[in-house]
């Protein structure tokens, strides 16, 4: 997928060049007002830029310079909102059908019973979206969308108007989207652990440009992130995969870098890919390996580099095989422990102190829609 496109309007300059591989999931990530949703809308068609080179799946949408422009309703987008914008006549089986009808009857490979399932729908069909909840309503949307056989699915901030007892219902959908079906889709937040649930490969942007883009490992250690998701929110996100799974305790052995983390996954399978998350303010520094503590998380590594993160602190860079772990450590402690670049340490935390939930990797997809 390759997307390059510049536009002004009341003053703000959009000017972006993204290349991803797809299938996968990519997220439009920034601070409000970044211009994350008006390229969503360049891409989609609804807006009509200065410049633009839009290709995806090998299919070329928009090619300012030769003239070419795929209109709105021939792009076979499939684009869902921060509301569901349902149709408030219509059961949750016609909206469904709704979408399924915009599809030719040849390119319908995307079936509604495959997406009632997939999305968990089954006891909703006959209801009204007024009789829906939050959460509910967005799973509707998201059918409606599948149903069109999209080559690009748009999320827009989907699950911004709910609440966090909403989001955590509707995440797992989006996640058994994201590995089940080839669609590649583009999500645009301003929450990063739905970034690290979800992403793929992240683009950061910030006042209508691109920072840096690539895996959330890598986008997770950029210093302009901080600016975004606040001091208390800086971390590093890990990959690893789960070696064992104790179901009783429901606490998994993920192997990373050179060593290994216990963390809460109850959903655990020995084998599966999973991303982490481990924040700075979390993690403990000892020059010693630590004898008789409660912690059960270490990690060997070496300091990479060390930069100041606010008057007071400095974020440590440890490479502990491989893979980046971030430590915010006081001025007072890094000068009373004499750390430096390429110093041996230990990486402590708690496993009730790693963030959130995993991200299981992706199956291989099932290839149920042609291009």
């Amino acid at each position: 997928m390759k997307i390059a496109a510049t536009h002004r309007r009341n003053g703000f300059l959009l000017d972006i060049a993204i290349d991803v591989p797809t299938p996968g999931t990519v997220a439009l990530f920034g601070r409000s007002g970044c211009g994350k949703t008006t390229l969503a809308n360049i891409i989609a068609g609804l807006i009509q830029p200065e410049q633009a080179a839009i290709e995806v799946d090998g299919v070329v949408l928009e090619d300012t310079r030769s003239g070419h422009r795929v209109p709105t309703e021939r792009r076979r987008i499939g684009y869902v909102f921060q509301d569901a914008r349902l149709f408030p006549h219509r059961s949750v089986l016609g909206n469904l059908r709704y979408g399924e009808h915009r599809a030719p009857p040849t390119e319908r490979k995307i079936t509604l019973d495959h997406v009632v399932a997939l999305l968990g729908l089954e006891r909703l069909l006959d209801r009204r979206p007024r009789e829906l909840s939050g959460g509910e309503r967005q799973r509707v949307a998201l059918g409606r969308a599948l149903l069109s056989q999209p080559r690009l699915l748009l999320l827009d901030e989907p699950l911004a108007s709910l609440d966090v007892a909403r989001r955590e219902e509707v995440l797992p959908y989006l996640e058994a989207l994201r590995d089940d079906l080839a669609v590649p889709i583009i999500y645009v937040s301003h929450q990063f652990d739905e970034v690290m649930r979800l992403a793929t490969h992240v683009v950061l942007m910030d006042n209508g440009r691109v920072v840096t883009q690539g895996a959330v490992e890598q986008v997770s250690l950029h210093p302009q992130l901080r600016a975004i998701v606040g001091a208390e929110s800086v971390g590093s996100v890990l990959g690893g995969t789960i070696v064992a799974a104790d179901p009783h305790t429901g606490l998994a052995a993920v192997a990373v870098g050179n060593g290994t983390l216990n963390v809460t996954l109850r959903t655990a399978r020995p084998g599966a890919a999973v991303r982490v998350q481990v924040l700075a303010r979390d993690v403990i520094l000892a020059t010693h390996p630590p004898e008789g503590l409660s912690v059960r998380n270490m990690l060997e590594g070496r300091i990479a580099y060390i930069v100041e993160d606010d008057p007071d602190a400095d974020l440590v860079h440890v490479d502990v095989g491989g893979a980046t772990v971030l430590a915010r450590v006081t001025r007072a402690a890094l000068q009373s422990l004499s750390l430096r670049v390429g110093m041996q340490i230990w990486v402590l935390v708690k496993a009730v102190s790693i963030r959130g939930h995993a991200f299981l990797a992706p199956r291989p997809p099932l290839q149920i829609f042609s291009s």
